[in-house]
């Protein structure tokens, strides 16, 4: 990267998200304090608010004059206004609580609305997802992705939405080999990275697909609205990620 400003702010989000992991790692035994927010498969924990915490008093520190948007404690700012982190501290909470497995740290970084660094880290395999929307790397590997065709490959799926058939993804589903549900958008969207799947629908926050976007801009894929408008960082929405060459397919299928 040769923008020294974004460079320092990309080895400082590296960092941080990866103290985070280390702190859930130490503490994947502890009694947790586990509450309902709006259901009981809604849950967050006392670790959630703890590493949010610690992340926020770290930029805060750093980089007092930018802004901050997070999943826990109605932490909000307007992504289109100025430099704007945006946090989830435990992407897939259930599976934190219940397998101690499949669940990431995610932070991205945007600027008047236009994101410019994504961290993703996938905690129980030590795997950073870092970019800059150019260029993405697993660890200290650049990662090159080409998306198979449809037919020849599998999507990520929420459960609800793939049995409610929201948008025709059920019926979506039959142009393809199979949908795999793992309950984190962090880790569906390291598959996407990864060449495990096509593509990623899901209902979402923007904490949930803000550092995904940008990691998976540079290999000609999209993120937006389920359907097709463009994402606007205001509360939970349907969203999909999938090849931008394939979104007219879709509308003309109206599979999605």
């Amino acid at each position: 990267m040769n923008d020294k400003r974004l460079n320092t702010k990309l080895e400082f989000a590296k960092t941080v998200v990866r103290d985070a992991g280390a702190y859930l790692k130490a503490h994947l035994a502890d009694d947790l304090e586990i509450s309902e927010k709006t259901h009981f498969d809604d849950l967050v924990t006392n670790l959630d608010g703890e590493v949010q915490d610690a992340i926020i008093a770290k930029i805060q520190e750093t980089f007092p004059d930018d802004h901050i948007l997070a999943e826990e404690n109605d932490v909000r700012h307007d992504i289109n206004d100025g430099n704007v982190w945006v946090l989830d501290p435990i992407d897939g909470t259930t599976n934190f609580i219940v397998q101690k497995d499949n669940f990431a740290v995610m932070l991205a970084y945007y600027e008047s609305g236009v994101g410019k660094l994504g961290i993703i880290l996938d905690v129980m395999n030590d795997n950073l997802y870092w970019g800059d929307g150019q260029t993405s790397y697993r660890n200290s590997t650049e990662l090159q992705l080409t998306a198979k065709p449809l037919a020849q490959s599998l999507i990520g799926v929420s459960a609800y939405m793939y049995r409610t058939n929201a948008g025709g993804l059920f019926d979506l589903s039959h142009k393809c080999l199979g949908v795999r549900a793992i309950g984190s958008a962090g880790i569906e969207y390291t598959n996407i990275l990864d060449g495990k799947i096509w593509g990623y629908f899901s209902n979402l926050s923007p904490w949930d697909y803000a550092a995904g976007a940008v990691l998976i801009a540079p290999f000609g894929y999209t993120t937006l609205k389920l359907d097709g408008s463009p994402l606007d960082f205001q509360g939970r929405q349907m969203v999909m990620s999938i090849p931008e060459n394939y979104r007219i397919v879709l509308s003309e299928t109206k599979s999605i």
